[in-house]
């Protein structure tokens, strides 16, 4: 019987999404809590991989089960995972779906805190810029963004090299409330570190360090950017079926 998850995480004490020998991972806490309800292995597939540092609103996964198994998931598996990684939904899922190809899109946020003095209830949850943004310049730099384009030079080295990196922002949104500036990504796919290099790119712009039209340049095959945004500030908000 294949599950599906929603899963939401606070990012900060984990190594990112993806199980690794060292474990501490948001999957190894999953496959961890599956086993001692279950008494055996069982594997979870995420919808992405989120980095060390980077939380999730509504993470997407599956997982295969026992199907003679008459067990409460939610509450079992809740039960036995951090109090930072709790399963806001588990339903029944089609035998064909599968949490990574079944996706036709995702939706990021990113987070800033501008203003002076961070708040501690903000501490890593957002990126903390105190000086003044040109939100303006920021939302104009954005628009060369949407649509389909080659994103090779907003994707970092993961160990090898990206066969595809043609992707379709849909739309990015920038709104500020008080001293919370956020953007929202809406985009068919996401290559390594993409949301936060773009981020990176757009705020030099807010800040007067770089043109608007550099964001065009890098799209045309420029140098890579070099700056990325901190993980603390990013969500993965939703996945799209």
């Amino acid at each position: 019987m294949r599950l599906r998850l929603i899963i939401a995480y606070d990012g900060s004490p984990f190594r990112g999404w993806q199980s690794q020998s060292g474990g501490n991972t948001i999957q190894d806490c999953l496959e961890q809590s599956f086993a001692s309800v279950c008494g055996q292995p069982i594997a979870v597939h995420g919808a992405g991989r989120t980095d060390a540092g980077v939380h999730a609103l509504a993470q997407c996964a599956h997982a295969d089960v026992p199907p003679e198994k008459k067990i409460d998931w939610l509450a079992a598996l809740n039960a036995n995972l951090p109090r930072e990684i709790r399963v806001l939904r588990c339903t029944r899922a089609r035998p064909d779906f599968h949490a990574r190809y079944s996706a036709r899109g995702k939706i990021y946020l990113y987070r800033i805190w501008n203003t002076p003095i961070l708040s501690p209830f903000e501490l890593r949850r957002a990126w903390h810029l105190p000086a003044p943004l040109d939100l303006d310049a920021m939302r104009r730099a954005a628009h060369a963004f949407e649509g389909k384009h080659d994103f090779k030079s907003f994707a970092a080295n993961r160990g090898k090299p990206e066969h595809d990196t043609v992707r379709t922002i849909y739309s990015l949104q920038i709104r500020k409330k008080g001293p919370l500036v956020t953007l929202k990504f809406h985009g068919n796919g996401f290559l390594y570190k993409m949301v936060r290099l773009m981020t990176g790119a757009l705020v030099r712009t807010a800040q007067g360090r770089a043109p608007v039209e550099s964001i065009s340049t890098y799209l045309k095959g420029g140098p890579k950017c070099q700056f990325a945004a901190p993980a603390e500030g990013l969500y993965l908000a939703r996945v799209i079926y």
